[in-house]
């Protein structure tokens, strides 16, 4: 699955991608996320880092979505955080070093079904999804 980083970053950017004009101040997304506010900062300096976010210091400043990251894929997002292939566990399922479709264990077949699905989510979700996704519940 992912780690506790990566899945933090989506939820910033979620929160973000709901009003992506608007600055938010890292204390407001901290707050708003729940994320401890040092831990944020590196998850947002990452973030702008990778240019899928702008920070601004000073009064009236603080955290924007860019616009050409509404259209990223999440998987994109992932990987900044947990590296590629991330979250798309490419090992067996009981940890098999060997564990391939030439030579299978027990669940091989269902685990890979599931890896694809995992993987397809990964691909075909954008960080605007997640935001249209939010405002329904």
């Amino acid at each position: 699955m992912l780690t506790r980083t990566a899945t933090h970053a989506l939820g910033v950017l979620r929160r973000l991608a709901r009003d992506p004009d608007a600055r938010m101040s890292a204390d407001a997304l901290a707050r708003e996320t729940g994320i401890p506010r040092n831990y944020l900062s590196k998850i947002l300096n990452q973030l702008r880092k990778h240019r899928i976010v702008d920070g601004e210091k000073g009064w009236g400043g603080g955290f924007r979505l860019r616009a050409r990251a509404l259209d990223r894929p999440i998987r994109e997002i992932v990987e900044i955080f947990d590296g590629a292939g991330a979250g798309i566990d490419a090992h067996c399922i009981f940890g098999f070093a060997r564990c391939r479709a030439a030579k299978p264990c027990a669940l091989h077949p269902f685990w890979q079904r599931i890896r694809n699905v995992r993987d397809e989510m990964f691909t075909k979700t954008t960080v605007r999804d997640l935001a249209r996704k939010a405002r329904r519940r």
